[in-house]
């Protein structure tokens, strides 16, 4: 009951006109910068925060509010529009959402991402209000190898279900490893698969790989085809910015299975809101395989419903990770802490206590700016949607062109363009053969926490492999693991006797 009286106040104070307007604006400028290739939320976040130093403390993280969600749904529109997502967390959005966009029903699509993002989001803040510190204990329970076993657990999942070849699946996750090790080892200091040249000792940036793989890939593969497809000047774009009732029944279910996923994950520090999309993602492609007409492949809602609702829901729990332990559990809940500390105030148990009024409002501000994130982006849906009348010659040209600006934009480097276009080059080879995209961006990742969290738990243990099943989170995920692995391989084994016979 306090904490809502609480929370009461704290809507008092950002229900205020001049607090509206500013949360208006930040979930305005965080979708718009989200949109673009290659910056993405936690850039918008980065780059708005300078504006907010002339605002009082209320009003700077009321405006944050707006720019922190507003970013997150910039990322998933160009995903899902032109198949280049602003920013990784959007990554597994764009698998179904860019295949319903091209089959003409981008609208929907972005109306289920931005319902899928209110309803995580809503869901995620409102635990927080009154669970925090209970949510923030999940976090102790994980080390270094819950982390790996969790990883693996991503790593087989989605390699397994995405593809019809379980052998194509994990060919596509052993080329998003292999890209995830270049560079700089991080524990002996060794240089790995870099050729000695000194601009991939930091490896190979997620931006570059995120936009050579599925922007520039898909770029590729639609030139290749341009003398063979009929529809080459125009998609068609059905302009109801809502879901119809059997639409919002399909996705009901995936929303709350995606929320479930994200809401531990925002406690969680494995960098963001990656994992959860993807289990997300995977668990409704599998569960899709059950049904008498499967729909992954063709632009299946629920492929968008799940991470969207996972995503927010990892943002909002990320906030509250931050306020009641001071724990930055992404890119993005980072740079808010250095907002933080810009005004003087460490997050954490004693936050609550000496500046309960700022954080009361920022809490108010978050429910506030998914509202406002809901209410202005719903009705720009069509609008959106209308880039994809653009003929697709130049439609693809200036994504090219927006490409390669936001590749050197973030890195200023001439190899980052030359690994854009050798990784573009073997994404469109991907394509042409029918192997999955999804594995490799898993594998890039969650390839370094992979690989940080085995060494430290054989470090940490001398070198026992027994540290590995040394607690029930990591029996329980191996488990679930080989269960899934288990009744994969016992479908696909009927699936060509019923064909056989």
């Amino acid at each position: 009951m306090e904490s809502l009286n609480l929370l009461l106040e704290g809507f008092g104070q950002a229900l205020t006109p001049m607090n509206l307007l500013w949360v208006f604006i930040g979930a305005l400028l965080g979708t718009a910068v989200g949109v673009l290739p290659g910056l993405g939320s936690s850039m918008a976040v980065a780059l708005l925060l300078p504006m907010t130093f002339s605002l009082d403390p209320v009003g700077a993280f009321i405006m944050f509010a707006g720019v922190y969600f507003g970013g997150l749904f910039g990322d998933s529109t160009m995903g899902i529009l032109m198949n280049t997502p602003g920013g990784s967390t959007a990554i597994a959005t764009t698998f179904e959402g860019h295949r319903m966009a091209k089959d003409g029903r981008a609208p929907q699509a972005l109306a289920t991402s931005a319902i899928g993002a209110f309803i995580g989001g809503l869901i995620a803040t409102t635990l927080v209000v009154f669970f925090a510190p209970k949510l923030a204990e999940v976090a102790v329970l994980f080390g270094p190898a819950e982390y790996f076993a969790l990883a693996v657990f991503a790593f087989i999942a989605t390699a397994s279900v995405v593809s019809d070849s379980a052998l194509k699946g994990l060919a596509s996750l052993l080329v998003g490893l292999a890209l995830a090790v270049v560079g700089i080892d991080g524990i002996s200091g060794a240089s790995r698969f870099t050729a000695n040249v000194p601009q991939l000792f930091d490896g190979v940036s997620i931006i570059v790989i995120t936009v050579g793989v599925l922007a520039l890939g898909e770029v590729l593969h639609v030139a290749s085809r341009i003398h063979r497809d009929e529809k080459l000047t125009a998609i068609s774009v059905s302009g109801r910015p809502y879901l119809s009732r059997s639409e919002v029944r399909e996705a009901i279910p995936a929303w709350l299975r995606g929320t479930a996923f994200g809401v531990p994950f925002g406690v969680i520090p494995v960098g963001g809101a990656e994992v959860p999309t993807f289990l997300a993602y995977g668990t409704e492609r599998q569960l899709d395989r059950k049904r008498r007409h499967p729909k992954f492949g063709t632009g299946a809602i629920r492929g968008v419903a799940a991470p969207e609702a996972a995503g927010n829901a990892t943002s909002g729990t990320a906030m509250g990770a931050l306020l009641a332990l001071g724990l930055p559990t992404s890119a993005t809940a980072a740079i808010m802490l250095a907002a933080f500390q810009q005004y003087g105030l460490q997050p954490g148990p004693m936050l609550f206590e000496r500046n309960a009024d700022l954080v009361w409002a920022l809490l108010a501000s978050l429910f506030v700016g998914l509202v406002m994130l809901l209410v202005l982006n719903l009705p720009f849906a069509p609008l959106w949607a209308k880039l994809l009348l653009i003929p697709k010659p130049h439609l693809f040209a200036g994504i090219t062109v927006f490409c390669g600006l936001g590749v050197y934009a973030t890195g200023a480097s001439v190899i980052d363009l030359l690994l854009v276009l050798v990784i573009g080059f073997v994404a469109f080879l991907m394509r042409r053969y029918g192997y999955p995209l999804a594995p490799v961006m898993i594998g890039v990742v969650l390839g370094p926490l992979a690989e940080t969290s085995l060494r430290n738990a054989l470090m940490s243990s001398g070198g026992e492999l027994s540290i590995l099943l040394g607690s029930g989170i990591t029996i329980t995920l191996y488990a679930l693991l080989a269960l899934m692995i288990g009744y994969t391989l016992w479908r696909r084994v009927a699936s060509r006797r019923r064909q056989d016979v």
